[in-house]
């Protein structure tokens, strides 16, 4: 990894998958699975910000009209609520509402870039390649929720645009444990067919050795 090329990218830390009125919990899920995501992911925040290096949050969010919401999407599951209707903390994934919003332990400030994206992965609708480009990324250490879901798929975008890529084992979780583990197998399987996985101890000590650039 050449660590003067990386960036931390940190998906959707939101309240509306992460506390108890939100979607996640509206789609019959307990949200107390993801909670050991927030640590490890403020843990992350803490080491980039203490070398300045670049940061990312995304946050899956749609218009208010919900022109960016195919009705596909919308449809999908048996929720209690459905995208764009109003919640406890204000309409679902909707831009702008507090149940939109990144929890306490992860909040950006202000030189920090905070991304809307309208679907699963974060390249998709968004201008995250054009931000990559100019600050000259080409390493992504990739944290957030849901493993299987919004992480994979931003992984695997990525990839495909060849950023090398490394999820953080304990800064990602899902609702269902079999899910991540899952996951962490396909991201690596095959030499790492789609990227790497490493312990939040291993990114730390990596970042933190006098010379950055490793190989």
């Amino acid at each position: 990894m050449d660590a003067e090329r990386a960036a931390l990218i940190l998906i959707d830390m939101q309240r509306d998958f992460l506390e108890a009125d939100g979607f996640g919990a509206s789609l019959g899920n307990d949200v107390t699975m993801l909670r050991p995501a927030i640590i490890g992911c403020a843990r992350l925040l803490t080491l980039f910000r203490s070398l300045h290096m670049p940061i990312i949050h995304t946050r899956e969010a749609h218009r208010p009209d919900l022109g960016d919401c195919p009705p596909a999407k919308r449809s999908r599951g048996d929720p209690i609520l459905r995208i764009g209707d109003a919640g406890p903390m204000g309409r679902i994934l909707i831009s702008g509402e507090l149940g939109t919003e990144i929890v306490p332990e992860c909040c950006p400030i202000s030189d920090e870039i905070v991304l809307d994206k309208p679907g699963k992965g974060a390249f998709f609708g968004t201008k995250l390649g054009e931000i990559l480009t100019a600050f000259d990324i080409s390493h992504l250490i990739i944290a957030g929720v849901t493993t299987e879901v919004c992480v994979q798929t931003t992984m695997r975008e990525a990839n495909d645009r060849g950023y090398e890529c490394l999820l953080v084992e304990e800064a990602t979780e899902s609702y269902f444990p079999e899910f991540k583990q899952a996951t962490l197998a396909m991201i690596r399987a095959q030499n790492a067919i789609v990227g790497w996985t490493a312990s939040i101890k291993d990114v730390e000590r990596a970042l933190q050795t006098p010379c950055r650039r490793l190989s």
